[in-house]
């Protein structure tokens, strides 16, 4: 899945794995960021996370760096 994707599909909510896929993560990874507040921003619907596709692309515009040392 890439953000193409994401644009031409139009989901408002992504499922864990569907945040993994883009980021290139595990879905692991995804629940571990979660556990730690390093990832994007979640919302809990009874016993599933979903997240809104707004808050991953902004959570990734956020950690844009030009060069290493940024």
């Amino acid at each position: 899945m890439n953000i193409e994707t994401l644009n031409q599909a139009n989901p408002r909510f992504l499922t864990e794995k569907q945040v993994a896929d883009l980021l290139c993560q595990s879905v692991r990874t995804i629940q571990k960021w979660r556990m730690t507040g390093h990832g994007p921003a979640f919302h809990k619907f009874g016993q599933s996370v979903r997240y809104h596709q707004t808050d991953v692309l902004a959570w990734v515009a956020e950690r844009r760096r030009a060069h290493t040392p940024q």
